[in-house]
């Protein structure tokens, strides 16, 4: 065949008209073939799906959606309104949109990812009034709790990992945080802590829901101890800097003896920065200090040495946001998810 057949060819199947012409049915009988619908017999079907192979025939996506008035894509939104310098590189992040990119792409989805940093009232009503999207999973709250539930009340198909409040409107799926701090704290007063440092910032529903759960066990334990809380934050280039300064002040205030005897961390990358910064001044873990983290993240495991944690089963919430996302689409009103949350003992406590 020469090159002026091989162009006419091209030519002669671009729309499903060129393509109905060279099968000998009307444009509607490729469409609905196309498509898969059981109105066109199976011979017909495979013939036409054979012809659109041969000439590398695709159907334009776009006009389909149009049609259908879907989009084919799930938006993944990360929100960072109280850590603004927080990467998506983030373990956290990249461990839970691997899971949910993994489940939307075996359901024939594509995802739209977006880091936001919210800059107005309408961060949220501008993606899901965009057209772009069928559907929005949240990677957290952060300290954006009034907007999602504000647009929740109007845009259903929306699911979040976060906490679970009274009367909440959004549908939301996380961890018992509560109980996580509790199973911390606990793990700390049983090995004789009575003076606990939590290392996180509280401004976060979720991280607020730890630090109160360690308190909760000091309580609970009926033991003289103290729960002192120390602003940490999340994203990377500032928490080294932060977890030094407060060691290094709680130094001061003991005159070169640290005045704590445990260390609860609001994240597993905050306990393996306190790890280090500890080792740096002498002071190891868990002999001189025990550190707990929170997530069990792969990291934790692999640490030096490795890292005492609390749980929660990621990969478990990110199929029960996907499952509560797509109910919600086709019209069911799914409530929300909470997974309990479990120690894992390792090395540092």
């Amino acid at each position: 065949m020469n090159e002026n057949s091989m162009g006419q060819r091209d030519r002669r199947v671009r729309t499903i008209a060129d393509l109905a012409r060279l099968a000998g049915v009307s444009p509607g009988t490729v469409s609905r073939a196309l498509a898969g619908k059981s109105l066109v017999n199976d011979d017909t079907r495979r013939r036409i799906q054979a012809l659109a192979d041969e000439h590398g025939f695709r159907p334009n996506q776009m006009a389909s959606r149009l049609r259908t008035r879907r989009t084919g894509v799930i938006g993944i939104v990360v929100p960072l309104g109280h850590e603004r310098r927080q990467h998506l590189s983030d373990p956290f992040f990249m461990t839970m949109l691997g899971h949910l990119a993994d489940a939307l792409t075996e359901n024939g989805y594509d995802v739209m990812l977006s880091r936001i940093i919210p800059d107005a009232e309408d961060w949220l009503d501008r993606v899901v009034d965009s057209g772009m999207v069928d559907g929005v999973l949240l990677i957290g709250q952060s300290n954006q709790y009034d907007a999602i539930e504000r647009v929740a009340r109007r845009y259903r198909p929306l699911v979040a990992w976060g906490v679970m409040l009274p009367d909440q409107v959004h549908a939301a799926v996380g961890t018992d945080n509560r109980a996580g701090g509790r199973l911390a704290g606990e793990r700390l007063i049983a090995r004789g802590c009575r003076r606990i440092a939590f290392l996180g910032d509280v401004s976060a529903p979720e991280i607020r829901q730890r630090h109160d759960g360690v308190a909760e066990a000091i309580a609970a334990a009926g033991v003289a101890a103290q729960l002192i809380q120390l602003p940490t934050h999340l994203a990377s280039d500032v928490m080294e800097q932060e977890v030094s300064t407060h060691i290094d002040a709680l130094l001061e205030r003991g005159g070169g003896i640290m005045p704590i005897d445990g260390i609860v961390a609001a994240s597993d990358m905050i306990a393996m920065t306190a790890v280090r910064a500890l080792a740096d001044r002498s002071i190891r873990v868990p002999d001189d200090l025990p550190v707990i983290g929170y997530d069990d993240l792969p990291l934790a495991a692999q640490a030096v040495p490795r890292i005492t944690t609390i749980r929660q089963d990621i990969a478990a919430g990110a199929k029960a946001m996907v499952e509560a996302l797509f109910a919600r689409i086709a019209g069911s009103d799914t409530g929300s998810v909470i997974l309990d949350p479990e120690l894992i003992a390792r090395d540092s406590a």
